[in-house]
């Protein structure tokens, strides 16, 4: 028991720290395009899109777990994990656009996605 609640304590924990990771990223990334560095900018997005992929495993094994039956335990840890990881997705979405509005600025082309 006691290790099941250390892995799930792990899992929740990964939640929380790559979906901070990722918005970090995310926020560095709005701050190169800011000073014209789009190619660092594009960097950061990338990591950004790394630390939210690690994230999303940490979400997909809980999912899993409790779609096989075997009910997660919520706590407010869990919730805080969910709230970091929404906050660094919804971020992310945003930083890309906002980059987008400095690459226009500075005379780039933008597609539309």
């Amino acid at each position: 028991m006691a290790d099941e609640q250390g892995k799930l304590l792990e899992t929740i924990m990964g939640l929380i720290m790559h979906g901070g990771d990722a918005k970090s990223s995310a926020m560095e990334a709005i701050y190169a395009a800011k000073s014209g560095d789009f190619e660092g900018a594009d960097e950061k997005l990338n990591d950004a899109e790394e630390a939210l992929g690690k994230a999303h495993q940490s979400q997909t094994n809980l999912l899993t777990k409790e779609a096989s039956g075997d009910s997660v335990e919520l706590s407010l840890l869990m919730v805080h994990g969910q709230d970091h990881l929404m906050n660094a997705i919804t971020f992310n979405d945003l930083a890309t656009e906002v980059i987008d509005v400095y690459r226009k600025i500075d005379g780039k082309d933008v597609s539309v996605k």
